[in-house]
């Protein structure tokens, strides 16, 4: 049931996505805001690359490719409360930093469109997800397949966030 939640949720999310970038035009896309940080676009290229990415640990926890291995209490707490601590600045793990660049707006719907097709095949396969079986996020530590489809719910909202702070800072 919970996992039902957090799928119509991401998909929300997704749409929400989809919704700001047709109201962005190209050129703004890709505009370093006056405030600094991430353009839209790197904002887009970072957050559903890290989902397919999330997803990919996901499936390898559905394939019964993982480990037995406990999950943080804290990442226990920002996964029931559905958010990432408040006031605490994160910066994207090393291991992806050089992924985050500048996309044209067609790219980002193309990404958008195969995160949503492989979020599909692999929720329709949850339900054989066993809880003990874990791989490792970069940060986080190991989650399971319920864990990592909350984790991508939480990050998706995270930058849904970084979005209108940027739309505000035009």
């Amino acid at each position: 049931m919970l996992n039902a939640k957090v799928f119509s949720s991401i998909h929300n999310i997704t749409e929400a996505y989809r919704t700001q970038l047709n109201t962005i035009n190209e050129e703004q896309f890709q505009l370093t805001p006056p405030a600094g940080g991430w353009s839209y676009s790197e904002v887009y290229s970072h957050i559903f690359d890290a989902s397919i990415l999330s997803l990919l640990s996901l499936e390898k926890c559905l394939d019964g490719i993982g480990k037995d291995h406990p999950t943080a209490f804290v990442v226990k707490v920002i996964l029931y409360f559905g958010t990432f601590p408040p006031g605490v600045k994160y910066k994207v793990p090393k291991i992806l930093e050089g992924r985050v660049k500048l996309i044209p707006k067609a790219e980002a719907v193309e990404m958008m469109q195969k995160f949503t097709q492989q979020l599909e095949l692999d929720y329709k396969k949850m339900t054989r997800a066993r809880r003990d079986i874990k791989t490792a996020h970069p940060k986080l530590g190991y989650l399971n397949a319920a864990q990592w489809l909350r984790f991508i719910e939480i990050h998706l909202n995270h930058h849904l966030k970084q979005l209108k702070r940027i739309e505000k800072s035009f």
